[in-house]
Parts: C-alpha cells; sequence; structure tokens
C-alpha cells in the first residue's frame, strides 16, 4: 500500500489483495523532456477520459501473417494519487523475442532504466525504419484518474482497481487477437495471486500459452518492453495533464506561480513524494478540490478535503432511513420544535389568523 499525505498507509489507496512494493521516487520520476508517443490524445487526457491505442502491425508480421509472435502486458502508475494508470503490451516475432529486446536493445524493468534510456527506447518504437519498429507492435490503454475514481466510487458495488487492471489487460489482447496476428506465447506482470490470474486468462485464451509471474518485467523481455511502453505514456499523459497549470498564479504568500514543468511541479504524483502532495495543498480548490488528473478515491484526497483548508458540506437528512428527501429539509425555516404537520404548511408562511382583521 502507499502511504497518505500524513505518513500513513491508507487501504482505500491500494486495494486490501493487493500489495506493492514502495515506489523509489527518483526512478519514477519522468525526463525533463519525455517523449511524447502516438499514444498520446491530449483532447481525451485533459478531459480525463480513458482510451486505447494501437499502433499498426509491424511490417515483419504483415508480410506473413502466419509468423508466430510472443506479447507482454505490464502496466505503469498503479499507486499515484495524480495521473491515469496506464496498461501496455509488446509483441514481436517469437524468434526475435531475446535477441532483440534483450541482447541488442537491452529493454528491462522500466524502473530501473533512467527516465532518459526509457524515452530514448520509446522514440526508437515509434521511429520508422528502426529495427524496433518494422519488427514489434505495441498498444496502451490510458485509465484516467477521473474513470478510476468514479469506478471505485461507485454506490452500488465498487469495481476495484484489480477489476480494472484485469479488463484492460483483456481488452487489449483481444484487440490484437482479433487484428489476426498470431500470438502463441503472453507473458504477463501479475496483478494479485498469479495463479489466478493465469487461470482466467486462460480459459479466456485457451489457445495460447500464458504465463502470469511476479517480477514478469525484469524475467520477460516483451514484458519489459511493455513496461517501458507504459511508462513512457504516462509520463508524458502527466505532462500533458499539468500543461494547464503551468504558470499558473497560487495565490500564496511564498509562491506567485507554478513551476513551468510537471517534473518541478508534482513530481511523480505518488503520495509519498513531497512534491505531489505540496502541489496538491498549495492548489487545492476547498470545494471542488482539483481536476481530472486527481484519482479522489485515494486517501490522500479525502484526507485533504476534510482536512482544514476544505469546505464542510452537510447533507440534507434522509426521511427515516428512506431514499426519499423531503421538501422541508431544504427549508432553513424548519425548526426542529415545528409539529410535523405544520412544516409543509410554514413553508408557505404563517396561516392568516382573526386577530389579524
Amino acid at each position: 500500500m502507499l502511504p497518505s499525505s500524513t505518513g500513513k498507509y491508507n487501504k482505500m489507496d491500494v486495494p486490501a489483495e493487493d500489495s506493492q512494493e514502495m515506489p523509489d521516487l527518483e526512478q519514477e520520476m519522468p525526463a525533463q523532456e519525455v517523449f511524447i508517443a502516438p499514444s498520446i490524445d491530449e483532447p481525451k487526457i485533459l478531459n480525463g477520459q480513458s482510451y486505447s491505442y494501437h499502433s499498426p502491425i509491424p511490417e515483419i508480421v504483415q508480410n506473413d501473417m502466419t509468423t508466430e509472435c510472443v506479447l507482454g502486458v505490464d502496466e505503469a502508475g498503479r499507486g499515484p494519487v495524480l495521473g491515469p494508470m496506464v496498461y501496455a503490451l509488446y509483441y514481436l516475432p517469437l524468434s526475435m523475442h531475446r535477441s532483440l529486446l534483450a541482447d541488442t536493445h537491452h529493454f528491462d524493468d522500466s524502473k530501473v532504466l533512467s527516465a532518459t534510456v526509457r524515452s530514448s527506447l520509446m522514440q526508437a518504437v515509434c521511429t520508422p525504419g528502426t529495427d524496433l519498429y518494422t519488427t514489434s507492435g505495441w498498444a496502451t490503454r490510458v485509465m484516467s484518474a477521473r474513470d478510476i475514481s468514479s469506478a471505485q466510487l461507485k454506490p452500488n458495488g465498487m469495481y476495484n482497481l484489480n477489476a480494472q487492471a484485469m479488463d484492460a489487460t483483456i481488452e487489449l489482447i483481444q484487440t490484437v487477437l482479433a487484428s489476426g496476428v498470431n500470438v502463441r506465447e503472453i507473458y504477463i506482470d501479475t496483478i494479485g495471486r498469479p495463479e489466478t490470474y493465469q487461470a482466467k486468462l486462460a480459459r479466456i485464451f485457451p489457445t495460447v500459452a500464458i504465463t502470469v509471474a511476479k517480477k514478469a518485467d525484469s524475467l520477460y523481455p516483451c514484458v519489459s518492453a511493455a513496461s517501458v511502453c507504459a511508462k513512457v505514456t504516462r509520463d508524458a499523459a502527466l505532462e500533458v495533464s499539468y500543461g494547464p497549470y503551468a504558470g499558473a498564479p497560487l495565490g500564496t504568500e511564498t509562491e506567485t506561480t507554478n513551476p513551468a514543468s510537471s517534473v518541478e511541479g508534482w513530481g511523480s504524483g505518488y503520495p509519498s513524494d513531497a512534491r505531489c502532495t505540496g502541489w496538491m495543498k498549495r492548489n487545492m480548490d476547498p470545494v471542488f478540490g482539483w481536476g481530472p488528473e486527481c484519482r479522489y478515491s485515494w486517501a490522500t484526497t479525502k484526507d485533504m478535503l476534510e482536512g482544514k483548508t476544505g469546505a464542510k458540506v452537510v447533507w440534507p437528512a434522509p426521511d427515516d432511513g428512506g431514499d426519499n428527501m423531503k421538501l422541508t429539509d431544504f427549508s432553513a425555516y424548519a425548526a426542529d420544535n415545528v409539529k410535523e404537520e405544520d412544516k409543509l404548511s410554514r413553508w408557505y408562511g404563517s396561516a392568516v389568523t382573526e386577530q389579524v382583521f
């Protein structure tokens, strides 16, 4: 679990069935000039929309659709309070799996690669004419902070983060298989218990050999490549989301404007990052909080909104525990000492009596 702004661990920040190591904040930090991949849809990111992107099928696979391929899946941004969670997949011919990705380009878990190396690798994947472009396909599912929060805060049954992650993974794989790519092996970094996750996916994709493992992004090069695609896409999405705030006035005594870049402004977006929580405190609207880049289902946001600087919201009480609200609940005149039968009549004013005449 991730710590809240108070430094304590919150069950709401990460589902109870999931465990996650504390992030290395320096490794999670975006590059100062992150590569903007084709997976970045600026209008949708700024509007808080979730969306998917699929690269063209690589030339080497298009030329022979019977080519057996290997596919890896990984995510970035599961724990942050700011920005999207991004799921990505990466596929290429099975015969080139380790030689191209591990031996030639040295892909590894994105968390152990520097931000500059990650960005450079992603640029090579997206540049026509490179060996990575002509041999590999990739896809991302950008899951917005707004959609993550609204799903987790549903009044009629929470749609938890693990379920959202599972559905994103299935959608990405199904789209690639539906395009005709001959995927023979799939490797996935686990969410929850690997055996449970693997069994479910095996039922959905019975013709493909599926391996779900912890630390898969360090064990299988295709998962490492997917990890890079997910991380660079998230980093770029953070930079796009920060755009409206860059240089905007703060109205504080110590600072007059927000820094120009997201790295200097809200940092990694993790609750344990002082830059992130500091930015949130300085930019919080007392009623509405923040924009669509914020996960309102995280305890970090709840603590801040219910703190001293947040506006107190008092909701009318329900009628005897029912769902219907009484008209007089919205009237400041409805005093406690007024009889129930008189409340509605007094809403329109007191009755005229004989004393008036």
